[in-house]
C-alpha cells in the first residue's frame, strides 16, 4: 500500500468526513459495506431565461471497495436509501468513483 492508499484509507476512515454505507450492486441482494465521502453542493441550472436551483448530493467512493459502480446500484447511508443516478465519473487516477445520489 502506497503513501496516496494510506492517505485516502485516512480520509475515508475519518469519521468525520466518511460514513459507513451499504452498496447494492443492481439495487438488490446483500449489500456489501464501504465507507463514503458525502457532499450536498447547491446547483443552478440554466433553463431558457430562468435559473432553477436545486439540491444534489454527492459521494466519493473508493474504487478498491466498488470496482463496478453502476446507475441503478443503491447504496444505504445512515438509514436513507439512494439511487445511483447517471454515470458515475472515476478521477484523473482511477482512485475514487464522484457519483450523484438520488433519494430512492
Amino acid at each position: 500500500m502506497g503513501a496516496t492508499d494510506n492517505a485516502l484509507a485516512t480520509l475515508f476512515a475519518n469519521p468525520v468526513m466518511g460514513k459507513a454505507a451499504l452498496w447494492f450492486p443492481g439495487g438488490t441482494g446483500p449489500g456489501q459495506s464501504l465507507r463514503v465521502i458525502l457532499r450536498s453542493p447547491d446547483t443552478i441550472t440554466e433553463f431558457g431565461a430562468a435559473r432553477v436551483w436545486s439540491e444534489t448530493v454527492v459521494a466519493d467512493i473508493r474504487v478498491t471497495e466498488v470496482p463496478s459502480l453502476a446507475p441503478g446500484d443503491r447504496i444505504d447511508i445512515g438509514g436513507a436509501s439512494y439511487n445511483v443516478q447517471g454515470e458515475p465519473m472515476r478521477d484523473r487516477e482511477r482512485l475514487i468513483w464522484t457519483v450523484e445520489l438520488v433519494p430512492a
